[in-house]
């Protein structure tokens, strides 16, 4: 009797050990990736909810085209960007996100294949035979040898238009469409203000300006119903039979968790500290900044950030207030490489913090991102420059924890970064 009492002690002092070591050790690469997917099909989720109530905004605006309910699609508008920003970095490394990624943010665009535009914007483009295409204003297009019937604005035509002659510019269809045919064009180079597209664009009958008001009005009412259908196929990626879950289930211990680093790492370096930073930096070019009509860049900057930092850490905060959490990049890192992991948490701290900065100057009405990046402004162009540092510290702490764990990645570049001297020229 006392010997098997004293087993027994011995046996539950073992597996009090076994769950130390277990906690120790950290969670499991399977656990970091279920919690990474979650977090993916809330976020995408709150995409689809956002999308859907900027679809309603925008169907009250039709019906009764105002100032007042502009102003409100407006706002739905960039209230939807957010959650869809926070999304950016399950971009790289998951190719079912990228695959459907063009087709609801890609930038930047060329206007006049949509709508009117400025005559200083031209009529030709040596790069682009579908630049003041004029979708909006001819129920005919001639494209090439073809002439295509767009007596109708269909689902299928915008479709059909995307990156159209190969040309990623042709941008028909996703949030940058949507926020033109709200705002119209920002005429305001690196000084202060907006586009200001009249809501009289939309109106009926002689109240019209700039002609065309119903197949504006159609544009827009398909091109919202596209974004909301476009992210669905993005959240059910995420589903439990999704693509893109799936597809990293099947992964294995490092190459699981290396997706999870060539995301963050990839956004963070190539595509928003490069591509979408400093290269307009660099040009002092306002045309080169990511919401450049509505001039949310700030938010859209800030936003890919926070997201970052969400999968991080293991914990998303959805919009209506509950959160989806469990076993984290940082715990894993911090079981195997506690310094690296100690290093990189305070580098993404730093990053948003020098993002938080960035917006706040911009919330604040001190000057927009576009005012910020203009030749000149020494201080604004700090501002933006010290996120982009931020960013590449944050993508070597990426890389110096990733080098520990033994685990391979391949961060995207920039010419921005990696060769600036190419892009001056």
């Amino acid at each position: 009797m006392t010997m098997r009492w004293i087993g027994a002690l011995a046996g539950a002092g073992l597996s009090l050990l076994a769950a130390g070591a277990a906690q120790a050790a950290g969670p499991s690469a399977k656990d970091v990736v279920a919690t990474y997917s979650d977090i993916a099909l809330a976020m995408y989720g709150d995409a689809v909810i956002a999308a859907k109530a900027l679809d309603g905004k925008i169907d009250a605006f039709l019906a009764d085209p105002t100032d007042a309910n502009l102003a409100e699609a407006r706002k739905a508008w960039i209230a939807a960007r957010a959650p869809y920003q926070r999304t950016e970095a399950y971009r790289f490394g998951n190719p079912a996100v990228d695959d459907l990624e063009g087709k609801v943010n890609a930038w930047p665009l060329d206007e006049g294949l949509i709508d009117y535009v400025d005559p200083k914007y031209g009529e030709t483009s040596d790069e682009n035979p579908y630049y003041a295409l004029n979708v909006i204003a001819n129920p005919k297009l001639k494209m090439g040898r073809k002439t295509v019937d767009a007596s109708k604005i269909t689902p299928k035509l915008l479709q059909s238009l995307q990156e159209a002659g190969e040309v990623e510019a042709n941008v028909a269809i996703g949030y940058h469409a949507i926020e033109f045919l709200l705002w119209g064009q920002d005429l305001n180079g690196t000084g202060p203000g907006a586009g200001a597209r009249p809501a009289t664009d939309y109106a009926k009958g002689d109240a019209c300006t700039h002609g065309n008001c119903d197949r504006r009005a159609q544009y827009l009412k398909v091109v919202t119903d596209l974004l909301v259908a476009d992210l669905t196929d993005m959240e059910k990626l995420w589903g439990p039979k999704g693509k893109a879950r799936t597809a990293l289930a099947k992964k294995k211990g490092p190459d699981a968790v290396a997706v999870i680093f060539t995301g963050i790492g990839s956004l963070s370096y190539g595509e928003l500290a490069g591509e979408r930073m400093k290269l307009g930096l660099i040009l002092h070019d306002p045309e080169e900044e990511h919401d450049c009509f509505s001039d949310n860049t700030h938010n859209s900057h800030y936003y890919d950030i926070a997201g970052m930092v969400d999968i991080w850490n293991g914990r998303y905060v959805r919009l209506d207030g509950s959160t989806v959490e469990g076993a984290s990049p940082k715990a894993y890192v911090e079981a195997k490489a506690p310094e690296q992991a100690k290093t990189l948490d305070a580098d993404f701290a730093a990053t948003l913090a020098k993002a938080q900065t960035l917006k706040d100057r911009a919330d604040s009405g001190k000057e927009a991102y576009d005012q910020m990046i203009a030749e000149g402004n020494a201080e604004g162009n700090k501002v933006v420059q010290d996120v982009i540092d931020a960013l590449v510290q944050q993508t070597r702490g990426v890389e110096a924890a990733v080098a520990k764990l033994g685990v391979k990645i391949t961060v995207e570049g920039s010419d921005s970064l990696d060769a600036p001297e190419k892009v001056s020229q």
